[in-house]
């Protein structure tokens, strides 16, 4: 039987609350991405249990237990039990009764298999008990094993019960499946068919998903798949897909971890912003390496302005979009804009009273750009000069 004995699971937290469940005469199992995490070596976030208790069940065994209990979810059957200040997600075993393709109308059932079929991939339908033996509905830890992403039962019925599927089917497979084995077909065929539903989802959702999405090591594979079945068309209107693996590959060559913004930019889009429901600070983002890509400044220049770290985003996104060739001495460029020497030498008050308003802020960008032609090397006194 597989079994996992990690940290999480056998501490002194994640047992008391199950022993308030077990001890109550119920069942307490771990459900999820802890469980599909652990068992692929990846670290986990959140740690969720269903259980056949009802919510008012849960809230009186963490009552009995001197636990303290938070009704998050309680009308979705999910209460959050706080133990040793770790709170812990605990949710009644669901079963689905109506949907209308962005949320659920739900019963609450009494066995894991019967959750377990309302859940999205059999990757996640997996459980374990408190002495780590895992419980498998539905096949799941197969799947798991060869990392092959597969909607429970019949794809479409999945997805039509919450169209945001779509993009999880793309993002898990970018997280957590096996490139050489691709997509699963039927799931394919199923997300093709029913895209359309996308425009039903609030651009929240969107967003949140494609951002995860975007953030995995390299999702080139998903998005390609998201292009070939009109999925892309539909979330991010415009967007080519063609630079992300050239873009994906000099990441790596360059030792950067995985950035949403500097892979939307390589996507490109229209309406962004509102469609994705972006930040101040990530459209700010947006809006400097667009500018930069458009523009003619060199490499040091950008560090100059931007930061290395944007100026090395600019960088490889221009190597992506042209050559796909690591930029040769992007590093000492970089420094050298964002160093020692990239700081101006000539203020305000070394012009005045010579030039004053407009005159003298000319003054200061007709100075400030000699020095940067000059790789920054020119003196205040040469510049002054």
């Amino acid at each position: 039987m597989t079994r996992i004995t990690d940290d999480w699971l056998t501490g002194p937290a994640a047992q008391a609350v199950c022993a308030m469940l077990t001890d109550a005469g119920f069942q307490a199992l771990f459900v999820g991405g802890c469980v599909r995490n652990t068992l692929l070596d990846v670290p986990i976030s959140d740690i969720d249990i269903s259980t056949d208790a009802t919510p008012d069940q849960v809230i009186e065994a963490a009552r009995q237990a001197g636990f303290k209990s938070v009704p998050t979810g309680y009308d979705h059957g999910t209460v959050t039990v706080v133990v040793d200040h770790e709170p812990f997600e605990i949710t009644t075993f669901r079963k689905d009764v109506e949907t209308d393709g962005r949320r659920a109308v739900v019963a609450f059932a009494k066995t894991a298999e019967e959750d377990a079929h309302r859940r999205d991939f059999t990757m996640n339908a997996l459980y374990a008990r408190p002495d780590g033996a895992i419980v498998d509905p539905l096949g799941g830890l197969a799947d798991l094993r060869a990392r092959y992403l597969r909607f429970i039962d019949n794809p479409e019925d999945r997805i039509r019960e919450d169209y945001l599927r779509i993009l999880r089917f793309f993002r898990f497979h970018a997280h957590y499946g096996n490139p050489e084995g691709g997509l699963d077909a039927e799931g394919l065929a199923a997300v093709a068919a029913n895209s359309a539903g996308l425009e039903t989802l609030s651009n929240e959702r969107v967003g949140s998903e494609m951002r995860k999405l975007l953030s995995a090591p390299d999702p080139s594979q998903s998005v390609a798949s998201m292009v070939q079945t009109g999925v892309l068309a539909h979330v991010l209107p415009g967007a080519e897909a063609r630079f992300l693996p050239v873009l994906v590959h000099l990441e790596g060559q360059a030792g950067l971890t995985p950035n949403a913004m500097r892979r939307l930019t390589c996507l490109g889009g229209d309406g962004l912003k509102d469609r994705l429901r972006l930040s101040n600070g990530e459209v700010r983002t947006l809006d400097h390496l667009h500018e930069a890509l458009a523009g003619t400044a060199g490499d040091a220049e950008l560090a100059y302005r931007l930061g290395d770290g944007l100026a090395r985003d600019v960088a490889l996104l221009r190597a992506a979009m042209t050559d796909g060739q690591m930029p040769r001495g992007l590093n000492q460029r970089l420094t050298l804009g964002n160093g020692a020497r990239g700081r101006f030498p000539v203020s305000a008050q070394d012009l005045m009273p010579a030039f004053q308003g407009a005159a003298l802020g000319a003054r200061l960008k007709t100075l400030e750009a000699r020095w940067i032609a000059s790789d920054f090397a020119l003196t205040k006194e040469e510049l002054l000069a």
